[in-house]
């Protein structure tokens, strides 16, 4: 049998390459700071994937209604361009002040 010395010396390359590895699995480019940073991230894009497809299937509504309804058409028409029908009065009044 082969006498092996242990010295203080000896545990310092296995601790060494420990900490190297640990630093590594930590705070590498793929560490754990790293994935659950882009996990966070992921949350975020899926929160906003969602508002935007909500927001577009709005659109479509909209869209599907300017299409068929004729009442929709005339009351944007009659909001936002201020179209009147033939013969109708329209009143506009100031605001009023209060004192």
């Amino acid at each position: 049998m082969t006498n092996i010395r242990i010295t203080g010396r000896t545990w310092l390359i296995p601790a060494g390459c420990l900490l190297f590895i640990l630093f590594f699995t930590v705070f590498g480019e793929k560490g754990l700071l790293r994935i659950y940073g882009m996990k966070q991230e992921k949350q975020r894009i899926e929160q906003k994937v969602s508002e935007l497809r909500e927001e577009n299937q709005n659109l479509r509504l909209s869209i599907e209604a300017l299409r068929t309804d004729k009442h929709q058409i005339e009351r944007i028409a009659r909001k936002e361009l201020g179209l009147v029908r033939p013969n109708e009065v329209i009143y506009q009044f100031s605001p009023s002040k209060e004192k």
